[in-house]
């Protein structure tokens, strides 16, 4: 598998960090964000969905992080996967299935989760579900760290939802949030790719970003009086 460099560690000095996800031990996984199965999409809005997908795809390119996708039945009912994953992620790895529900049922898929020699898993998918649900419970089984990004992910039903949130707990898959994993790899803006990570809190939270517009104005004005 050919992946880009690994990015630095984000444990510090003091320690501070070891808690955290560390961008040079992550693999980040993308589960059959299909335009057929957006349509069944009930617990979160697609074009939200979309738009943290979409977030996470820019990340890990600007952060070095590899990235893998797969899709179920792609020439199906099911669809194609969204375009934006792998324009925005170019070196993205597509895996093709045979069939399989679960990918962690295809050999091709972990295969390629194992050559990429990194044990922190961060999953998105549709369904939450059954295509986050299934591969995160074996990959934890077989010894990863495994992360769902909820609203990167998305189910028929609210209640499918909250089911799924249980059961990632029991299972021991760590939930969390397109921002919180946004700010999680972030870390620090004394760093040179800060200006594009600040762009990037606008896709993940659209508040930010005229937090974000009305302060470059209020610069502008500033120093057009001055």
């Amino acid at each position: 598998m050919t992946t880009p460099p690994n990015s630095k560690t984000s444990v510090l000095p003091t320690g501070g960090g070891a808690a955290l996800l560390d961008p040079a031990d992550a693999v980040i996984l993308l589960l059959d964000h299909q335009s057929g199965l957006f349509q069944t999409v009930r617990d979160i809005a697609v074009a939200d969905l979309r738009r943290n997908v979409e977030m996470i795809a820019r990340l890990a390119t600007l952060l070095n992080i590899p990235v893998i996708t797969t899709a179920s039945e792609p020439t199906g009912s099911n669809g194609p996967l969204m375009p934006e994953i792998h324009e925005f992620a170019p070196h993205a790895v597509y895996v093709p299935r045979k069939g399989e529900v679960n990918a962690w049922d295809n050999g091709d898929f972990v295969d390629q989760v194992r050559a990429s020699g990194r044990k922190t898993l961060i999953m998105a998918g549709v369904w939450t579900s059954v295509c986050v649900m299934f591969p995160a419970l074996d990959a934890r089984a077989a010894g990863y760290e495994v992360y769902a990004v909820v609203d990167a992910s998305g189910d028929p039903s609210e209640m499918a939802s909250r089911t799924s949130l249980a059961r990632f707990v029991q299972g021991g898959i760590k939930p969390t949030s397109a921002n919180a994993l946004l700010s999680e790899l972030h870390r620090t803006w004394a760093r040179p790719e800060a200006a594009e990570l600040a762009r990037l809190y606008g896709l993940a939270a659209p508040n930010y970003a005229a937090v974000m517009e009305s302060f470059q104005k209020a610069q502008a004005v500033a120093r057009a009086g001055a």
